[in-house]
């Protein structure tokens, strides 16, 4: 399975990283396949940019390990620069140089870069190779930096919200560039807030909340496959106790933010039937709620994402799993 580690190209093993008392990371472990597209998901604060910035050598965990191609990132730097690409989430470029000196510069670093020509004209970048880096656009600046970071050729690939800022057409220019890498044999590890990025690109999905791991697998094992859903909005903060026992076993009511609810199975053996969907609309109809914008749908990542944060902060229900 990808992300497993018989054929990690990373693996982060009880990973801490403190800033002063409070850890932001805090044990967390996961594996990055090679040929396999990693996605780390997290809210804000959640861990993930301090997670990669270890694999990448910028900073130093303070407890657990953590391999890049069987390296250690801080020890075995210079060994690991040349086979590793970084992408970060403010550039990291030099704002007065151009455009085409800072891909340059780059690929001099280098014993096989790819051909400039070739990667300008897929990320679009030909009439803006003489333009200041600091006079770019926020999405030039985004293709740039990918330049940067694949320009070397690595084995592996950490791409730090790489199509943020960018309009749809380049969007899809750099899924399928990603999608390349895989074919390649690269390991990319990515992080985004954009979910159907994640759904579409990713092989191995791993979620971060307060500096753990608290899920991880295959976009399919998350969402539960073909599982259906049932969704609606309402009033903010109804009671969700009364309906739980109108429920299938294993199906669950959850307010995953304010006035939005989904039913759903919360365990694998359990599957949303008809006679929830008749349970739901009955019980808003006792209520007097006409539940707006009702769909039955199938799970995406970001229903997982958003009841996943739910539960650990605490801040919106979860009501009706058997056994939770």
């Amino acid at each position: 399975m990808p992300g497993s580690s018989a054929s990690a190209a990373v693996e982060v093993s009880g990973l801490v990283k403190r800033y002063g008392a409070k850890p932001a990371v805090d044990g967390a472990s996961f594996s990055a396949a090679a040929g396999a597209v990693t996605a780390v998901l997290g809210l804000n604060g959640a861990g993930k940019t301090s997670t990669i910035e270890c694999c990448e050598g910028l900073r130093r965990p303070d407890g657990g390990t953590v391999r890049v191609l069987g390296r250690d990132p801080i020890a075995d730097g210079a060994w690991l620069r040349p086979r590793v690409g970084v992408m970060l989430q403010d550039g990291g470029m030099p704002q007065a140089a151009r455009a085409g000196d800072v891909l340059d510069l780059a690929a001099a670093m280098y014993a096989r870069p790819l051909e400039r020509k070739e990667l300008v004209a897929t990320l679009d970048l030909g009439s803006r190779l003489r333009t200041p880096v600091r006079r770019l656009s926020g999405g030039e600046r985004q293709r740039l930096a990918l330049a940067v970071a694949l320009v070397g050729r690595p084995d592996v690939a950490f791409l730090d919200e790489p199509t943020a800022g960018l309009d749809p057409q380049a969007r899809l220019v750099v899924w399928e560039l990603i999608a390349q890498l895989r074919r390649s044999g690269v390991a990319v590890v990515l992080t985004t807030h954009l979910l159907d990025e994640a759904e579409r690109l990713a092989d191995h999905v791993v979620l971060m909340a307060a500096g753990r791991v608290v899920a991880a697998g295959t976009p399919g094992e998350l969402t539960g496959g073909s599982d259906r859903t049932l969704s609606f909005d309402g009033p903010a903060g109804l009671d969700l106790a009364p309906l739980a026992p109108l429920l299938s076993a294993g199906i669950a009511a959850t307010e995953v933010r304010p006035g939005h609810y989904v039913i759903a199975n919360r365990t694998p053996e359990a599957h949303l039937l008809p006679g929830d969907v008749a349970a739901t609309t009955a019980w808003c109809a006792r209520l007097g709620i006409m539940p707006e914008g009702l769909v039955l749908g199938r799970r995406s990542l970001e229903d997982v994402f958003l009841e996943i944060a739910a539960r650990q902060s605490g801040a919106t229900q979860v009501i009706g799993v058997v056994g939770a």
